[in-house]
């Protein structure tokens, strides 16, 4: 906006409300559904969602988290809904979807965003463990994406959907095989969805974060590896650009992907990391 805050000032460049709307409010009057929205990414997501316009729902298991972010939407002068719901059963995947068209009257945007990350490689992985990754992080997503395609096309809507992912479904560590192999599973489906519905235009991508600083990403570094108060800043001083991943600047760049402004992208699975795949020193 030009200075002083009237548009038309300075060069005359922001004449009209098209021309506002194209700097701001990226998801007026769309009705976005954050899976796993009630902490860590999902959470930033769902508060840039609602700052550029959307009404937003968010799921997840605890009520706590989740009312809160509620709550503190709300208070912001956003409209906001708390669903909750396990992602491993696909029916309350799907119920969802339906519980957001109850309220809204549509899914515009769906973000798959919950996730597990618990450890176990291919030799001590349990077959009970596998299922658990398979059921939250590729069946969640997978049932969740088909009742919001669903509602688009039964409206002859278009629509978009980002699947969080992550940098590790390119391989990752030894002690994520069941996590590597259903992320990798979701990359597939990414791509496959998109493509059966790029004529319906639903536009479906998704993101491959790298080490983040969340809530779950702190419990995991303390359960899993015996990790300090400190591992932020430890873990930070190791990466190139000196931080972990924010859920922000993630959060920031979902929006652009489930906006118009990302144009007619669709199929993509974008590295949002810091380190370059198949770099070698």
């Amino acid at each position: 906006m030009a200075a002083g805050g009237a548009p038309g000032g300075a060069a005359g460049r922001y004449r009209t409300a098209r021309e506002l709307r194209d700097i701001v409010g990226l998801l007026d009057d769309k009705a976005v559904l954050v899976n796993g929205g009630s902490q860590g990414v999902g959470a930033a997501i769902a508060r840039a969602a609602v700052r550029e316009g959307a009404v937003v729902a968010v799921t997840g298991r605890r009520p706590g988290p989740g009312e809160a972010l509620v709550a503190e939407l709300t208070a912001a002068g956003g409209k906001a809904l708390y669903v909750r719901a396990d992602l491993s059963d696909a029916a309350q995947a799907k119920a969802s979807v339906a519980r957001v068209v109850e309220a809204y009257g549509r899914v515009d945007c769906l973000v798959n965003s919950a996730g597990l990350t618990s450890r176990g490689t291919l030799l001590d992985t349990t077959p009970e463990l596998f299922d658990q990754h398979i059921a939250i992080n590729l069946k969640g997503p997978f049932f969740a994406m088909q009742a919001a395609v669903a509602d688009m096309v039964a409206r002859e809507a278009p629509g978009t959907i980002v699947n969080i992912i992550t940098s590790s479904a390119h391989g990752g560590q030894p002690f994520l095989a069941p996590y590597v192999a259903a992320k990798a599973g979701l990359i597939g489906l990414t791509r496959n969805a998109a493509h059966a519905h790029r004529w319906d235009r639903i536009r479906i991508n998704g993101l491959n974060i790298g080490w983040t600083a969340t809530e779950g990403e702190d419990a995991t570094q303390k359960a899993f590896h015996g990790a300090g108060d400190d591992w932020r800043e430890v873990a930070a001083a190791r990466l190139p650009m000196g931080k972990l991943g924010q859920p922000d600047e993630i959060a920031e760049f979902v929006v652009f992907l489930l906006s118009e402004r990302s144009g007619v992208v669709t199929g993509s699975v974008i590295d949002w990391d810091q380190n370059v795949l198949g770099g070698l020193d």
